[in-house]
């Protein structure tokens, strides 16, 4: 990942209100340019032996690599669950306007 490209960085909230503050935080602090919360789902995963699941909404963040680092420190600070999901991933053929614009509201240079 270069370091001023663009990541998508994911974690998932079992309360919507929780999910926007995760979200409008992350952008307020200039964590993320944007962040999409996905209508609510049905996760199933492997927790203290057992299979569960939960209903879910799905946060993913718009940032650069250069701001997931600080962007992730501050999910699990502001997180509640034990542990919390954080996936990275890569983007590809992003456009140059695109860029700048993540860049510009991430403070990134």
């Amino acid at each position: 990942m270069a370091d001023n490209g663009i990541v998508i960085a994911q974690t998932t909230s079992d309360d919507e209100d929780r999910a926007y503050a995760l979200a409008r935080g992350a952008v307020e602090a200039r964590l993320a340019a944007g962040a999409h919360v996905d209508a609510r789902m049905t996760a199933f995963y492997w927790w203290k032996e057992k299979v569960q699941h939960e209903r879910e909404y799905r946060i993913s963040f718009k940032t650069t690599a250069s701001r997931v680092a600080e962007l992730e420190a501050w999910v699990h600070a502001n997180h509640t669950y034990e542990v919390p999901q954080w996936i990275v991933l890569p983007t590809a053929g992003t456009s140059a306007e695109y860029l700048a614009w993540a860049v510009k509201e991430t403070g990134g240079t």
